[in-house]
């Protein structure tokens, strides 16, 4: 199992360490401690599921000893321990960071109650909430991590469990409200979360049902002829045998293609591949390889399996021989003819021949191994699974399955706060079912904005049930809603530049989770606590999605935020909203807030409707929120691609170079700069209304003027656009750079709210005597906070006058 051995660091730095005879702190650093019982003395130096890295630099720390009592000092904690088996009574912490008027403190057994969650292994059968368990942060200031029960890394490709006997392994977090931090120091421990592939950031098909060959395919071109982009083609379970007298059990799992419904595979996979999509086939493995399989003979030879009943080869994850053989014959055969990564479909419950083994802790780890060679072997980039999280460590091993929830509106509202959570242990690729699996019920409207959240999550990926009543197409829905989940769909084409960027990037960003909560950044305020729904995506933008029904009289959802200091853009209608304050949002079925602050850059493709696969854009349109100095860097994959200018070199691990095109934003002087690609550029200004042209220079020579022009949305508002021509033939990225100049010291509009105030209260469905009333406090020349009250006393429905208010109070420049 050589093969199966991975870079870690679990023995850590002797002088970090202080030891007694049952008893064993390491300080990992000032912040950070791990604390062991052992009954027999013997502690446990191996890496763990959880932790592989505990060879650190050693902290500052002291410490004191009685024959009694240890404690060990730390710029950040006090530990306190009477050298007795681990007890509440023996065992506690103090912490410096000022929490509370009243001090933090731990001890050992303890939970703190102010844990922010962390993530659930799965949630089939979940209609509404479910419990998150614990992550690494904690309004207390502190958290624990118990590890005593983890599978061990034996440090010769498998696993193996922990000694018998009394013993107990844990870590100690106490990062006061520096939650970054504190994932940080959980990442350097676990391992950070690999880069994923580009080609999985775009939109998924996946459906219960008996496609067969050309059906499957029709669809997809179905897709792409409502100009819908795939990326990711999921074949679920009757891609084979599942039934009839061939199969001699439930029919769950299997492993030879139903050729009756794909009677050539390789070509079904190969005509996929050349619509540039990829494929994944599901695998319920628990049944083993039973006799009818095409695999039965090869497998039961290398096995020595006897055959001579045809009874199955037992799936047993336990055994490192039958693991390393599952992969090498059955999923090899299947892989040659054209699966891409595997769909580990496990719902088995925990439990193996090998206590302590957890069955889908050892298909997620080893199957991710298995094709991160296999990949590297043909010369291909990253690597992804997909399957349930197996606890604190998982996040190692993109992407993961929620499973089946209800399609509701309930199971809808829970999500995003779901996806948020998981970043609390490290968990940033949930990938969901959208629009909900079963039971439920059908809601065009629930059913477009789950697809917009999906546009806005770490992957969207379509998916439903065998009945014939809940399939995702989009032109299966009402027409409104049908336009709704097309524009989000390919809007999520349109984003995969920002989101790569953000997958494959270091420093800011660091391979943290792409969908974070807002406390993780505003720790000290009470509001970023109070909209778990709501969350940052990537660098910049804030997300709040859409998550009720719409009032009938107004066609408007609404959804209450809590926009961060800074003003901020709507990226959809133009709107400029001060910051620092909770705000209800009124959204009609085209779009949900997604908002960026002032100083922000956000890439796009070019493209309105970007080609399948996420293949690197020719073209970019950059979307710029001015009032601050601002800067991006676009990271792409290289791969297929013949604009290699800037590039990396290969990483450590072997993966494909990328390349980087930094986009930077000058506020004082109102300068951008792009380098000078063959890409093409469209410069998007939201909000922005420039007086004059634009300064185009080449290598810091005058190039001449760009025209500005002005598009309005349809709230009525404007941003300012530039179109920059791509560098003439031959020339790269050191050749030089663009620099567009706007003027110095740009800044948002100032907005007269009332034609976009009177095309709303138009479309209101409501009697006329109404709409005189609120157009007159919308045209009188009163203070923004008379014309709230005024809009207060009418006492008409929220529904009515919260519309109103949004846009009359957003601004208060205006």
């Amino acid at each position: 199992m050589d093969q199966y051995k991975f870079p870690c660091e679990p023995v850590a730095n002797e002088e970090s360490t202080v030891k007694g005879p049952q008893y064993r702190f390491t300080l990992i650093n000032d912040k950070l401690l791990r604390y062991e019982w052992a009954e027999d003395g013997i502690f446990e130096d191996r890496a763990s599921t959880f932790a592989i890295h505990r060879k650190f630099p050693k902290p500052e720390f002291r410490v004191r000893e009685t024959e009694a009592e240890l404690s060990i000092i730390t710029p950040s904690l006090h530990l306190t321990y009477d050298k007795k088996r681990f007890s509440p009574n023996g065992l506690g912490a103090t912490f410096t960071a000022k929490m509370t008027d009243w001090g933090a403190e731990w001890r050992f057994g303890e939970e703190p109650t102010g844990n922010l969650g962390g993530t659930a292994r799965t949630l089939d059968g979940v209609d509404g909430r479910c419990d998150m368990g614990a992550g690494i942060i904690s309004r207390d200031g502190y958290s624990v991590l118990d590890d005593s029960a983890s599978m061990l890394f034996d440090g010769q490709g498998f696993v193996t469990t922990r000694r018998p006997g009394d013993r107990l392994d844990g870590y100690l977090f106490s990062y006061g409200h520096d939650y970054r931090g504190a994932m940080e120091a959980f990442y350097a421990v676990s391992g950070r979360q690999p880069v994923v592939p580009r080609w999985c950031l775009g939109n998924w098909w996946s459906r219960y049902h008996a496609y067969d060959q050309a059906e499957y395919l029709a669809l997809m071109d179905q897709f792409r002829a409502h100009d819908v982009p795939m990326a990711v083609a999921v074949v679920d379970m009757d891609w084979h045998w599942v039934r009839g007298d061939r199969v001699p059990h439930t029919g769950w799992t299997g492993y030879t293609w139903n050729r009756d419904l794909f009677p050539d595979p390789a070509g079904f996979a190969d005509a996929l591949h050349k619509r540039g999509l990829k494929m994944t086939l599901n695998d319920h493995p628990h049944a083993g390889i039973a006799h009818h399989e095409e695999a039965y003979a090869e497998i039961s030879k290398v096995l020595g399996h006897d055959t001579t009943h045809r009874d199955p080869v037992q799936f047993d994850p336990a055994s490192p021989r039958f693991l390393h053989t599952f992969f090498n014959v059955v999923h090899r055969r299947l892989e040659e003819q054209g699966c891409d990564f595997w769909w580990i479909d496990w719902q088995q419950g925990s439990h193996t021949r090998t206590p302590g083994f957890d069955p889908l802790w050892l298909l997620n780890h080893f199957q991710f191994l298995d094709t991160q060679q296999q990949n590297q072997a043909r010369g291909g980039g990253e690597s992804i699974i997909f399957s349930r999280y197996g606890g604190a460590g998982s996040h190692r091993y993109p992407v993961g399955f929620s499973g089946d929830t209800a399609a509701t509106w309930d199971s809808l509202r829970f999500q995003p706060e779901f996806t948020a959570t998981a970043a609390n242990i490290g968990y940033g690729w949930w990938s969901h079912d959208i629009g909900g699996h079963l039971p439920g019920y059908r809601d065009d409207e629930c059913t477009a904005r789950w697809v917009q959240f999906g546009a806005f999550s770490p992957n969207l990926r379509l998916h439903s049930t065998l009945s014939r009543w809940m399939s995702k197409e989009p032109w299966l829905y009402r027409e409104e809603c049908m336009r709704a989940m097309k524009e989000a769909m390919r809007l999520r084409h349109r984003f995969v530049p920002y989101i790569f960027s953000f997958n494959a990037g270091s420093g800011s960003s660091g391979n943290l989770p792409l969908v974070q909560p807002l406390y993780w950044k505003y720790p000290q305020r009470p509001e970023a606590y109070r909209y778990p729904n709501q969350y940052f995506f990537g660098q910049s933008l804030v997300v709040a999605p859409v998550v009720t029904p719409r009032d009938k009289s107004t066609s408007l959802a609404k959804t209450r935020a809590w926009l961060p200091p800074a003003r901020h853009v709507d990226i959809f209608t133009g709107t400029v909203y001060d910051g620092d304050r909770e705000i209800d949002l009124y959204r009609p079925l085209e779009h949900i807030p997604v908002l960026a602050p002032e100083g922000s850059i956000i890439p796009l493709d070019r493209e309105k409707v970007p080609a399948n696969g996420c293949p690197n854009p020719d073209g970019f349109e950059i979307l710029i929120v001015v009032g601050r100095d601002c800067q991006f860097d676009i990271i792409e994959d290289v791969r297929d691609d013949h604009n290699c200018f800037y590039l990396a070199p290969l990483r450590a691990d072997g993966s494909l170079p990328l390349r980087t095109i930094p986009i930077r934003f000058d506020q004082t002087a109102g300068r951008l700069s792009i380098p000078h690609t063959e890409k093409k550029w469209t410069i998007r200004f939201i909000s922005a209304n420039f007086q004059r042209n634009a300064i185009l220079r080449i290598d810091g020579l005058l190039a001449g003027s760009l025209s500005l022009y002005y598009q309005i949305s349809p709230r009525g508002l404007c941003s300012t656009v530039l179109e920059v021509p791509p560098a003439t033939s031959g020339l790269r990225h050191e050749d030089g750079a663009i620099t567009v100049d706007v003027g110095p010291d740009p800044q948002l509009n100032v907005v007269d709210p009332r034609k976009a105030l009177s095309r709303l209260i138009n479309d209101f469905q409501s009697d006329f005597h109404t709409k005189d009333r609120l157009w007159e406090i919308v045209e009188s020349k009163q203070p923004a906070s008379v014309k709230a009250s005024r809009l207060l006393s009418l006492g008409l429905d929220e529904a009515f006058y919260g519309p109103v208010a949004e846009l009359l109070l957003a601004d208060s420049r205006s």
